[in-house]
């Protein structure tokens, strides 16, 4: 689960979604690694969502320490061949026939020359099903290099943009790290909506040094203002060995406490409401109905393929007639990476088999991130023997958080309730520790 959760960290290390129960994942889910006797999950279809990680920044952001490389002197002809060889590696070992949406993250994507961008897309639409109106986002930081290549993005195939703009204050870029200043993500905010009207996201970091929830929610007024119908929001967290860390440790900055951070998320909510943003994910905010189909396919467990270095993916290699999904992980150090794709066609380091538990607690734990959180239909594709009323109804725990009006168990499925949502961090592990009790007793008496 802690590869899903690289997977779709659209910043890096050094935010988290608002809460950061991640680490439970890592601590309940390691029995459905052990082949428990319990029912084979279904075979899923033959569709998945892309994602290409371009590993390369201009320089490393004060929180962050994701798998991201400062490099001056980048072989552009020998990346790209590179992306475009393992795109068609995987895309032969999962047999996956239709690619739903791409995603171009990173490291800092909008350095990628836009003639890689399209390459990969050609190599896409050649070798499985890419439909015309499939959903391709860019990562964008808001620099000036950044604002003068959109159009030619534009022109690659991509037809949504997000953008990086993280905070409307210079002072707040300043101590992030930022390459960027606020005048230069108003300006590519502008620009990215003349080219993708209705299709633009923007990031934004709350809870940085020295900030209040009264300067958060005029700085939120403000950016919504200006943006167009995406807002992505995103909890900053010290990561052990970044500079910001550092700064931290020896008392030259100062983090908001917890309960501000909570004041800053609820009263963001309240405010991106008001503006006619709907949620739609712990972090995620939508209005007229632009909300991102290619990280929803993740909150809905749907397969993917991992491109580049240090790529996470979920598929099932058919290739190799396999029928259980696996959690792929490719080689982080960029020119290793190269490599090995030069060698064997891909740069798969990892490979996890993912038992039928492991499944459904993925199934649960990215379901719940979703404000539907998780149908009975969609429960019924990875658990056809067992429904959710079976797995959870009777747990006394449930109730629990049923009766506190966190958790909610209907004819719709299994969600969690506007306050459950703020509190995913408590809700999640009772019910990931209901799922592995469940599947015990299924096989003991099995």
């Amino acid at each position: 689960m802690g590869d899903v959760m690289l997977a779709i960290r659209k910043c890096g290390a050094g935010l988290r979604r608002c809460l950061p129960w991640s680490r439970y994942i890592l601590r309940y889910m390691s029995a459905g690694m052990t082949g428990r006797k319990i029912p084979a999950a279904p075979l899923p279809s033959e569709e998945a969502s892309l994602y290409v990680h371009w590993p390369y920044c201009l320089k490393r952001c004060s929180y962050c320490n994701f798998n991201k490389y400062i490099s001056r002197d980048v072989n552009h002809a020998e990346m790209r061949a590179c992306l475009q060889l393992e795109t068609e590696a995987l895309l032969r070992v999962s047999q996956v026939s239709r690619i739903t949406s791409v995603f171009f993250g990173g490291g800092t994507p909008s350095l990628a020359p836009p003639s890689t961008i399209a390459a990969i897309l050609e190599t896409v639409a050649r070798r499985a099903d890419l439909p015309v109106d499939a959903e391709v986002t860019l990562e964008i930081n808001p620099t000036p290099m950044g604002l003068a290549s959109l159009e030619e993005f534009r022109l690659a195939g991509v037809n949504r943009f997000s953008i990086g703009v993280q905070s409307l204050h210079d002072e707040a870029l300043r101590v992030l790290g930022r390459d960027h200043n606020s005048q230069d993500a108003l300006h590519t905010i502008a620009e990215a909506q003349r080219l993708c009207p209705g299709r633009v996201s923007v990031d934004v970091i709350f809870g940085r040094p020295g900030q209040t929830v009264e300067s958060w929610e005029a700085e939120l007024n403000e950016l919504l203002s200006a943006c167009d119908d995406h807002v992505s929001l995103y909890q900053l967290t010290l990561e052990r060995g970044t500079r910001l860390f550092k700064q931290v440790e020896a008392g030259q900055l100062t983090m908001p406490g917890d309960d501000v951070t909570a004041h800053m998320y609820e009263s963001a909510r309240r405010i991106l409401g008001k503006r006619g943003f709907l949620q739609y994910e712990v972090s995620n905010f939508a209005r007229n109905g632009a909300v991102s189909s290619h990280n929803i396919s993740y909150w809905r467990a749907g397969q993917y393929l991992g491109v580049g270095p240090g790529a996470h993916g979920r598929f099932i290699p058919h290739q190799e007639g396999a029928i259980l999904r696996e959690a792929r992980t490719q080689t982080l150090e960029p020119d290793v990476w190269m490599k090995e794709v030069r060698c064997r066609g891909h740069g798969t380091r990892r490979r996890i088999q993912l038992g039928h538990l492991a499944l459904l607690e993925e199934v649960l734990a990215m379901g719940l991130r979703l404000v539907e959180g998780v149908s009975h239909r969609l429960w019924k594709e990875f658990s056809p023997d067992a429904d959710l009323q079976q797995v959870f109804g009777r747990s006394t725990e449930v109730q629990d958080l049923q009766k506190r009006g966190l958790l909610v168990l209907d004819d719709r499925g299994l969600r969690c309730s506007w306050g459950g949502l703020a509190l995913l961090d408590s809700v999640l592990p009772p019910l990931l520790l209901q799922l592995q009790a469940y599947h015990d007793h299924q096989g003991a008496s099995g």
